[in-house]
């Protein structure tokens, strides 16, 4: 039997279906065999791992990562180091970053950047009234997917025309890409926002006053409708509010390709926090009322949810405790706390740990078509992996943060369950809580593993490149080709 590079033996693997008991055989970046203990080859390498659960490493498909533009907030290097200390291989990274990754000159920058991550990843391209023509030629120069900020956000991006959305997804349709959207109706928060900041509002729930649940709820059902019209494919970024809920269960059982993810801010955190912490809980959308936690996680456990998420967005401390929540910088870092929240909340029995990876690893890579190589520990997938003790309990502490950002709303809560050793494609990028510091820059692209499903365009003929030239049988004008008989039936 030929030598294989390392062997994990006596660990409980984790999968969305079961639990096993079994040992795992790793050669270079793939697992090469599951299985029991006595069947597992020779190895240059063994680890024990007794009383130890493998999950497949968590899959973030929405981090701000600030590089290029906001190196004081966070780079490629200190936020994928976040992400391999929290259990997460891969990432994918949002474009509204400076500048913007819009044009293929500014997502080759990007792609620099990107070079020193301890973490694979994909890059979500703008889809916008300036880069809508240009999506083709992003997708051929790197981009995986992506994202039109439909509610404005940090970067003060702005939303695309409803025409621009449309357009936009008629040419990604028939190429089977998704488009994440960040879904608030964006003249719904401009409005109240500036009326408030008239009358004088500067308190911390002006914040949620200004993003009322409707404007999620307009907004998802706005690019649900264009979606299922083009037949594209479209997720929902973090999602916030109970009362939008419905429009996704009702979209998915028409067959509308919809993914949705939500945060542990949204399942665990809200109003009550926010007039503790203040600015600090600041970000887009806005923490509701307690009202709407539990109903999230029920949509996630009947699947109307799809995954967790972080919307990882750190900023600098003197940036988030402004006196003004409209001074506040919208977003927080989620990255390296978002696995050992999660973990807590399967030991109160609140999920499995099966659910676990259903949301955080096999449902993303699902997603955006990776599943097979990436979400599974099976042979022929990539050894991204997180080793996870399930007893171990601490405190987060937003001074040990990895993230530039050492200011987060999670600082001082107790947890149970915490990712130990982090592999990417069979090398340690995080080894007994700590990071693997020559393992920078082993992180890739998925570009070259994803594999979208076959596309399901709709309404075709009614496309903004169908309707460019006069049909066949229309006369070339207006004018009538001859006497008209005005009394004619």
């Amino acid at each position: 039997m030929k030598e294989v590079d390392l062997v994990i033996r006596g660990a409980r693997v984790v999968s969305a279906d079961q639990i096993i008991e079994a040992s795992v055989a790793i050669a270079g970046e793939r697992i090469v065999a599951v299985g029991h203990d006595d069947t597992m080859p020779p190895a240059r390498e063994e680890m024990r791992a007794d009383g130890l659960f493998l999950l497949p490493g968590a899959i973030d498909s929405h981090v701000h990562f600030r590089d290029p533009g906001y190196p004081n907030k966070e780079t490629w290097k200190t936020g994928s180091a976040a992400a391999a200390l929290g259990g997460v291989t891969t990432v994918f990274e949002m474009p509204n970053t400076n500048p913007p990754t819009g044009t293929v000159e500014a997502l080759r920058i990007k792609q620099k950047a990107a070079e020193s991550s301890y973490c694979d990843f994909g890059i979500h391209g703008l889809l916008g009234d300036d880069t809508v023509d240009r999506l083709e030629e992003l997708l051929d120069a790197g981009v995986t997917s992506f994202k039109a900020f439909v509610g404005n956000t940090f970067g003060n991006l702005p939303a695309p025309t409803d025409g621009a959305l449309l357009e936009g997804f008629e040419k990604l349709a028939p190429l089977g890409i998704r488009t994440v959207v960040h879904a608030e109706n964006s003249s719904i928060l401009q409005r109240r926002q500036q009326k408030m900041k008239a009358a004088g509002r500067i308190d911390a729930m002006a914040h949620l006053a200004a993003r009322p649940a409707v404007a999620e709820i307009e907004a998802i059902g706005r690019v649900l409708t264009l979606a299922e019209w083009t037949g594209a494919r479209v997720h929902i970024a973090h999602h916030s509010a109970a009362d939008s809920l419905f429009l996704l269960r009702e979209a998915k059982r028409r067959g509308v390709d919809v993914t949705a993810e939500t945060c542990p801010q949204y399942l665990l955190l809200n109003t009550s926090h926010m007039l503790k912490l203040g600015g600090v809980m600041r970000l887009n959308p806005p923490i509701r009322e307690a009202r709407h936690n539990q109903p999230l996680w029920d949509a996630l456990m009947d699947g109307t949810l799809d995954m967790i998420a972080t919307d990882h967005a750190p900023h600098a401390p003197e940036e988030k405790t402004r006196e003004s929540i409209w001074d506040c910088d919208c977003g927080f870092p989620g990255v390296e706390t978002q696995m050992p929240l999660m973990l807590t909340e399967v030991n109160r029995a609140r999920a499995t740990l099966m659910d676990y990876v259903r949301w955080s690893a096999v449902n993303p890579a699902k997603a955006w078509g990776l599943y097979g190589t990436k979400g599974v520990i099976a042979p022929g997938a990539h050894a991204d992996i997180a080793i996870v003790d399930m007893q171990r309990a601490g405190t987060l502490s937003q001074n040990k943060l990895q993230s530039i950002s050492k200011i987060s709303p999670w600082n001082g809560r107790a947890v149970q369950g915490y990712p130990l050793h982090t592999l990417l494609r069979g090398r340690f990028v995080m080894r007994e809580g700590k990071l693997v510091t020559d393992a920078v820059g082993w992180g890739r692209s998925v570009k070259g593993v994803q594999k979208m499903p076959a596309p399901a365009p709709r309404n075709t003929e009614h496309y903004s490149s169908a309707i460019l030239q006069t049909p066949a049988g229309v006369p070339a004008t207006a004018v009538p080709s001859g006497p008209v008989d005005w009394n004619a039936a």
